[in-house]
């Protein structure tokens, strides 16, 4: 096996850091894709709102576009978040988790014609498939809707040691200085960080920051998750559909 390079702080796509992880991998999901599907233009407008709602112009376009296979699958997204609000944290992420983790894996080349392209909630559930930010971010935008707060959350860049590849995967910290639950589309189970060492931590965030992480736990914070641009790039999206809702 040849030897990895590593980036240099001018390669790192989070400004003025050094990001420890071979360049092939990080230059793959670190280049910017700006799609706008119009399909989905009214979609996921509660998710900025912060109130949880399917309407019916919606589902039915997507039983016109997918199926009522997927009209269905938006319908049992509504009913777990709607049923499950008062269920304690540790069975919420049971829920959650094993919920996504039915849908299958696509890559974003198969799937969105894309090299990398961070989907929405009802994206990935009308087309019943994604990648692992997708399944990722469709975990952590679902939780959050059922009430557990942003700041325990972490969506988490790894390199998945057994297939030698960037991977993300949602962690969970119960307090500040807790060991990390680990959610992820791979395995079914939720574990903590330290019995996951298949797994090596590169940065995470959420809607209030970024992190950088050098060691297993919380890591370094350097600044907003603004700074990444494919989250932007939702964030973009999230907020025209809800301005046109």
């Amino acid at each position: 096996m040849q030897p990895q390079r590593y980036l240099q702080n001018a390669e790192c796509p989070i400004p003025g850091e050094a990001c420890m992880w071979p360049s092939a991998q990080l230059m793959y999901w670190a280049r910017q894709s700006f799609l706008t599907l119009l399909l989905f233009v009214v979609a996921v407008g509660w998710l900025a709102a912060g109130a949880f709602g399917l309407t019916e112009q919606l589902l039915n376009q997507v039983k016109v576009h997918y199926g009522e296979p997927a009209m269905d699958r938006l319908l049992q997204w509504q009913s777990l978040v709607q049923h499950n609000k008062d269920l304690d944290v540790s069975e919420k992420l049971e829920v959650v988790n094993r919920f996504f983790n039915q849908s299958r894996f696509v890559s974003d080349i198969e799937h969105w014609k894309r090299e990398d392209y961070w989907a929405t909630p009802v994206e990935f559930l009308s087309t019943n498939g994604g990648d692992c930010e997708d399944f990722s971010i469709a975990k952590y935008f679902t939780l959050k809707e059922m009430g557990v707060p942003v700041e325990r959350m972490r969506i988490t860049y790894v390199k998945a040691v057994e297939l030698n590849q960037a991977h993300m995967v949602l962690t969970y910290y119960s307090s500040p200085d807790a060991e990390p639950l680990v959610l992820d589309n791979l395995i079914d189970g939720i574990w903590p960080a330290s019995q996951r060492d298949d797994l090596v931590p590169v940065y995470s965030f959420n809607g209030d920051g970024l992190w950088l992480s050098k060691e297993r736990g919380q890591g370094r914070r350097v600044g907003g998750s603004e700074r990444i641009a494919l989250w932007r790039d939702l964030g973009i999206r999230l907020n025209n559909e809800n301005k046109l809702k």
